[in-house]
């Protein structure tokens, strides 16, 4: 009985985005943070179990669930123009877009599969902010993890960084274990090169991060910033940055 949430989205320029997937209610897995940039749209491709062919699937908008509206049902695809569903029965994927999504905006969704009668609806939660982000800089990934064991950074088809600190494709890397069961990497100056998948160890827990760097121009008042990327024990992480020109 599980649903897993995979992703897939649209770039533009100007704005980090970032994809956590964690463990939700009924085993499920879903995203728990998503930033994306504004004017965009962005599409969840949610995977479900075979028992769930046949059943209507939908997203409903708001932070509680009893209270929350139905924003797109899949047996009304097109009901509204800001949402679209589609259910791939075949591959067992149903896939929600969000679309236009304006800058400062702060959404609370729910992506759900309807179970008729008594029982109660398959559903998890996730929450959507539109922030600004900066061109180049330091990108910094947190990781919460309770296992135990040495703490890795690899990049797939590349290098790994055991050390406090270290470079890969030309990008400075450091590790930082400050706290218990928290330790953080920091990319610092990421370029078009940093862009790909990266594995993030700690003992025998290894978690997925893709980046993607685009090489577009920001005004320096937004260069001060540096995201913050938080990732959990069994996530996968999706983001995006911009290039130096």
């Amino acid at each position: 009985m599980l649903i897993h949430f995979a992703l897939s989205l649209l770039f533009l320029s100007i704005y980090y985005t970032l994809f956590v997937l964690v463990a939700g209610d009924h085993s499920l897995t879903t995203v728990s943070q998503v930033s994306v940039k504004a004017g965009e749209s962005i599409s969840i491709p949610c995977l479900y179990d075979s028992q769930y062919e046949n059943y209507l699937k939908y997203l409903c908008k708001g932070y509680y669930y009893r209270e929350c509206t139905y924003a797109v049902k899949t047996n009304q695809p097109g009901q509204s123009g800001k949402y679209s569903i589609s259910d791939d029965k075949k591959q067992r994927i149903f896939t929600v877009t969000i679309k236009k999504l304006n800058a400062d905006q702060d959404s609370h969704y729910w992506c759900a599969v309807e179970i008729p009668g008594i029982w109660k609806d398959v559903k998890v939660y996730f929450h959507l902010s539109v922030t600004r982000g900066f061109n180049g800089g330091n990108i910094t990934i947190k990781f919460y993890s309770t296992q135990t064991g040495k703490i890795k950074w690899c990049k797939l088809g590349s290098e790994c960084v055991t050390q406090p600190t270290g470079s890969i494709d030309g990008t400075r890397v450091s590790i930082n274990e400050s706290a218990h069961n928290v330790f953080t990497v920091t990319m610092s100056r990421v370029t078009t090169k940093s862009s790909g998948w990266y594995l993030c160890y700690k003992g025998d827990l290894q978690v997925p991060v893709h980046l993607t760097v685009n090489e577009t121009f920001t005004p320096s008042k937004y260069n001060n910033s540096e995201p913050e990327i938080c990732l959990y024990e069994y996530s996968t992480c999706i983001m995006i940055s911009n290039a130096l020109m």
